[in-house]
């Protein structure tokens, strides 16, 4: 698994605070929230953030980590809780059956999991193992994976709010196999003020090498824009989910009331699962290409009064 924007953070920690590592993350870590948000945006976007009157779409994101901070929001971002929060509200069809969930790995009755399934930290992105075959489950090599992830504070990063107050706890889940290989489909959907604008069709496995993953992106018609973040748009335009236009409006459904929101989907045999919500894409750090989709994606958002 590849993150161009993690790799890039551990270079911006070193830029901004040019000592050890060891020395530096003490600093990093008690800037306040703003202070640092302002030197990352520097070093990743190249010019000064605008808080006072953001037009960017990273710099919206941005706005939003610092003055939008609602108490349901770490509900969303938990990963078991959200399982209920996303079945109340469009029914438990679309939420991925749960087998389990524990305080630490030790406490995990392996006994009473099926032969194949997914671990899952609760509190950050990333922090998960695959079990394909219980015979030959590595368990000590997903102990220190999950602990790796269960000591890390995934909000200090880059002070995305509702990873703070997370519980950290680890949640099992069933195995889906067509999901996490080369040919997967998984759809985003960026909803701006309750609505669908943006529609992301991704092939591949999450968090893949540039060049192992595209991502097809369309507006709320499903006309297809050319821009590109990180990963590019295929040369051959993904074929559209016939089940596009319901995917559109349960993500409605689970946004309405919230500013800016990206809802994760996934179709397995027909039917439609819910992923996780994003609340800031790459952290609310995007390199657009062409650049002017930044502000024409900002123009779709409009920011609410400071909460």
């Amino acid at each position: 698994m590849y993150s161009t924007l993690k790799f890039a953070a551990s270079a911006a920690k070193a830029l901004i605070f040019p000592r050890q590592r060891t020395g530096i993350l003490l600093f990093y870590d008690k800037l306040s929230d703003e202070k640092l948000i302002r030197k990352l945006f520097k070093y990743f976007m190249g010019y000064d953030i605008d808080l006072d009157n953001p037009k960017t779409l990273c710099e919206k994101l941005n706005w939003l980590k610092l003055y939008d901070r609602r108490p349901e929001y770490t509900t969303m971002a938990d990963k078991y809780a959200v399982k209920k929060f996303v079945a109340d509200r469009i029914g438990s069809e679309h939420v991925v059956p749960l087998l389990g969930v524990w305080d630490r790995f030790d406490d995990i009755d392996f006994d009473a999991l099926p032969e194949q399934f997914v671990l899952k930290c609760t509190h950050d992105s990333g922090g998960f193992v695959v079990c394909r075959d219980k015979a030959t489950f590595d368990k000590q090599a997903a102990r220190t994976a999950l602990e790796k992830s269960l000591a890390n504070n995934y909000y200090l990063m880059y002070r995305e709010w509702v990873y703070k107050d997370v519980p950290r706890r680890i949640i099992a889940e069933q195995y889906i196999p067509s999901l996490g290989k080369p040919e997967s489909i998984e759809i985003k959907v960026t909803c701006f003020n309750g609505i669908a604008k943006l529609n992301t069709i991704c092939r591949g496995i999450a968090h893949d090498l540039p060049e192992k993953r595209s991502n097809d992106h369309y507006d709320r018609d499903m006309n297809r824009l050319m821009f590109s973040v990180v990963y590019k748009n295929p040369e051959v335009p993904e074929k559209i989910p016939e089940q596009m236009p319901e995917i559109i409006a349960l993500s409605e459904k689970l946004s309405a009331g919230i500013p800016q929101v990206r809802v994760d989907w996934y179709i397995v045999d027909g039917q439609i699962y819910f992923g996780e919500f994003t609340f800031y894409t790459w952290g609310g750090f995007m390199k657009f290409e062409p650049p002017e989709y930044d502000e024409i994606l900002g123009s779709w958002l409009t920011l609410p009064d400071k909460h």
